[in-house]
């Protein structure tokens, strides 16, 4: 067996348990959450005061709650999840094949996991948990997301001397789950190192290309 085709597929699979990691994770705090809280402002668990508390929400779209024209926006999007999913997969086996910078593809890792986490929710959690929104032609791929980090960063007016948006009421509330953080530190992660990532990608490349074996001239050709 060809010694550098090993270190590549062990590079792999080490990446993709990173993202099974994630996913078990993810889920495991999700089952808790439906099974030991109540929904809503009744179940709360404040963790940091009232800035960062536990709290028990169904998504039934997007991220923050947007979601795609009923009823077939939610299938939609699950399919494109799945898309999106096999399209992660083959980028970090891809990845690990060109040598590219481990970091960057731990991140690849990280959004593949946060990817992951979510659409099970969306195909299964409308059996497993029968929490399809009311009036879905089909409770599979209409599970709703279970959201629970409830991070309180402003509620109320803004300063009246602010250009265009002085005055206005607004509400910072996000609530997301272990998945989504995965997904935000992933991107975040590549935005930040971006410079140290590519750049190491360049130099193994241009490493690769010097170290190229020089083909012999054909002796029967010369003279």
């Amino acid at each position: 067996m060809h010694p550098t085709l090993t270190t590549r597929q062990q590079n792999a699979a080490k990446f993709f348990l990173l993202a099974l990691f994630v996913i078990a994770l993810d889920q495991l705090s999700k089952w808790a959450v439906h099974t030991y809280m109540q929904p809503g402002m009744a179940g709360e668990i404040p963790l940091i005061g009232h800035w960062a508390k536990l709290h028990y929400t169904l998504n039934p779209g997007m991220a923050f709650g947007a979601e795609l024209p009923a009823p077939y926006g939610k299938l939609v999007l699950s399919g494109f999840r799945l898309l999106a999913v096999f399209g992660l997969s083959y980028y970090i086996i891809r990845l690990c094949k060109q040598r590219a910078a481990a970091g960057y593809i731990a991140c690849m890792a990280l959004i593949l996991g946060g990817a992951v986490g979510n659409l099970i929710d969306s195909v299964f959690y409308g059996i497993i948990y029968d929490n399809a929104p009311f009036g879905s032609p089909t409770r599979w791929f209409y599970g709703q997301v279970i959201d629970m980090l409830y991070v309180d960063i402003y509620e109320g007016f803004l300063p009246q001397n602010w250009p265009l948006i002085g005055g206005k009421y607004v509400s910072l509330w996000p609530i997301f789950n272990i998945a989504d953080s995965s997904i935000f530190i992933g991107v975040a992660l590549i935005l930040l190192n971006q410079s140290r990532f590519f750049k190491q990608e360049e130099s193994v490349a241009v490493t690769e290309k010097h170290s190229e074996p020089l083909v012999a001239p054909d002796s029967e050709n010369l003279g």
